[in-house]
């Protein structure tokens, strides 16, 4: 059987003395800033004015909070809750790794939820910007994640199978690219696609529940391939947990659309 050793790749970047600078980091580096400059190109494309380049170049911090903390959060929830209630210590040494993308866009939702609350702006027209830009960190941080030699796919004989340091001594899926091309490359396509249409841009939401059914249909999609978390194992109907979250993802992502078509530039 024919496959790939995984490449010797250190996800540390640099270190100066204690102090290390890793691939993961940097993913999420330039996710943010990535996201930050395409916010502002498109915040321009709005003939109301509002929302404004200033209001996401405000929100950045809020967006970068909102990950993390969501992101954490999620992850104790909704993969390792037993484990983080015995020690719950541990659920804020987030330098040990754990992140939930359903939980980071969770705390996304809510910090533009009051942001946009305080600043008087249309709450959909606010997040129909931050979905498309929203694949670049996607993209980046499953990249990272091949880097580091986690999250990989299950076992397989296809030739583009790879032997991965912490997966044993059979080929799998790297289904990390998979996702980095799925919920990265062709999502931001198809979600900028969409943007740069005007009629598409006048449905306040329609953007925002694109983002949410397309990633929940890759994401769940690309779950037959990926190893489920060994503390989780298959859940329900032999889901996994990552499946199982998509569901209600899709289902509001298609209410969103629903309202956005049947209420233009009020949703």
């Amino acid at each position: 059987m024919f496959a790939f050793l995984f490449p010797s790749i250190n996800p540390v970047f640099f270190s100066v003395g204690p102090i290390e600078i890793r691939w993961y980091a940097l993913a999420y580096l330039a996710g943010f800033l990535g996201g930050w400059w395409l916010c502002m190109k498109l915040a321009r494309l709005n003939p109301k004015g509002k929302p404004t380049a200033k209001d996401y170049d405000d929100f950045l911090t809020w967006a970068v909070l909102g990950t993390i903390l969501g992101g954490r959060l999620g992850y104790v929830l909704f993969y390792q809750f037993d484990y983080y209630m015995a020690q719950p210590l541990e659920a804020l040494q987030v330098w040990h790794g754990g992140m939930s993308f359903h939980g980071g866009m969770l705390g996304v939702i809510g910090a533009a939820l009051v942001f946009t609350a305080r600043r008087k702006i249309p709450f959909f027209a606010f997040t129909d910007v931050l979905a498309v830009v929203t694949p670049i960190g996607l993209g980046l941080g499953r990249l990272a994640n091949f880097v580091n030699g986690e999250l990989f796919g299950r076992v397989t004989e296809a030739p583009w199978g790879v032997v991965f340091p912490h997966g044993g001594d059979l080929p799998r899926h790297p289904s990390q690219l998979y996702e980095a091309g799925l919920e990265g490359a062709i999502l931001l396509s198809v979600m900028l696609l969409l943007a740069w249409n005007p009629k598409m841009r006048a449905r306040e939401g329609l953007l925002s529940g694109a983002f949410l059914m397309f990633y929940a249909a890759f994401r769940f999609g690309v779950e037959f391939f990926r190893e489920p978390d060994a503390q989780l194992g298959f859940l329900f109907a032999g889901a996994t947990m990552g499946q199982l979250l998509c569901v209600p993802m899709f289902l509001f992502g298609a209410y969103v659309i629903v309202r956005a078509l049947r209420h233009k530039g009020k949703a």
